[in-house]
């Protein structure tokens, strides 16, 4: 199933007054006041409205309780039949929510246009929330899709220039809405990845090699992780022996290529 492409991120809000810590004025009951100021009555503001008759006459008691003057006046019977008129104060209050709201609408607007790429941050904060316990992590697109009768092999291309490949079963192609075009994540387990020494042209069976230099070996009791910083300034993780890490020579500075095999890279797609 193809997933569904999204818009631009925008930015959008409602405006409230609040009394205290309690809700006053909103756009839906500044209508129903404007409304009842039409018609003169409750009831027919909340038909107009699609409110109920009960909802109408809360939100009406509720905003005479809130206010510090009443906000509508009701009549029973007399010449012209029983009705609700609103008040100077009444109609001051709707002049007053209406200006406050232009300039918040106006706020809005003025804070989407200052931020500069505020879609490309939003989806950056989103890749951030994700949670796993693979040490590496690369955002890419995919440019090629080659289906075979059980599995896909699906290129990434990573910003920089770089790319992975990926073996995953057709099956999860169509389960993660995968296509040409599409943002991936490729998640790699440390574990996962094989160094070689930099300048070594061995031939292996692992697909992707990702070359760069040891910015960091931290050694641990057994194992050590060598981090090895790549063009564009990503890095990927690795975890080896300590008799590796001193067989290779690994150490800051080095030149060293990072081999991982395309059944080991799996991949996740964002909601």
């Amino acid at each position: 199933m193809a997933r569904r492409k999204l818009g631009k991120v925008g930015i959008s809000g409602r405006f409230w007054l609040e009394r205290g810590e309690q809700q006053f004025l909103g756009h839906g009951r500044i209508e129903l006041l404007e409304r009842i100021a039409e018609t003169g009555s409750i009831s027919q503001a909340a038909r107009a409205m699609g409110m109920s008759y009960k909802a109408a006459w809360d939100a009406v008691d509720a905003m005479n309780n809130l206010s510090d003057e009443p906000l509508m006046r009701r009549s029973t019977g007399g010449r012209h039949g029983g009705g609700t008129q609103l008040t100077d104060h009444g109609r001051r209050l709707i002049e007053v929510y209406k200006a406050a709201e232009q300039e918040y609408q106006l706020f809005l607007r003025r804070l989407g246009a200052g931020v500069d790429n505020f879609d490309r941050f939003y989806q950056l904060m989103r890749r951030l929330s994700m949670k796993t316990s693979a040490r590496n992590q690369f955002q890419g697109r995919v440019t090629q899709l080659k289906q075979g009768p059980v599995n896909c092999e699906v290129i990434i291309g990573l910003p920089g220039g770089d790319e992975l490949v990926a073996i995953v079963t057709n099956e999860s192609v169509k389960g993660l809405g995968i296509e040409v075009g599409s943002e991936v994540f490729a998640l790699i387990k440390a574990s996962w990845v094989i160094l070689t020494a930099g300048g070594e042209t061995l031939r292996t069976s692992a697909r992707n090699r990702l070359c760069g230099t040891v910015a960091r070996v931290q050694e641990g009791p057994v194992n050590c992780e060598v981090v090895i910083e790549l063009p564009g300034g990503r890095s990927i993780a690795a975890i080896v022996t300590h008799q590796s890490v001193t067989s290779l020579g690994l150490r800051v500075g080095v030149a060293a290529c990072a081999l991982i095999k395309a059944s080991h890279i799996i991949l996740a797609v964002s909601e």
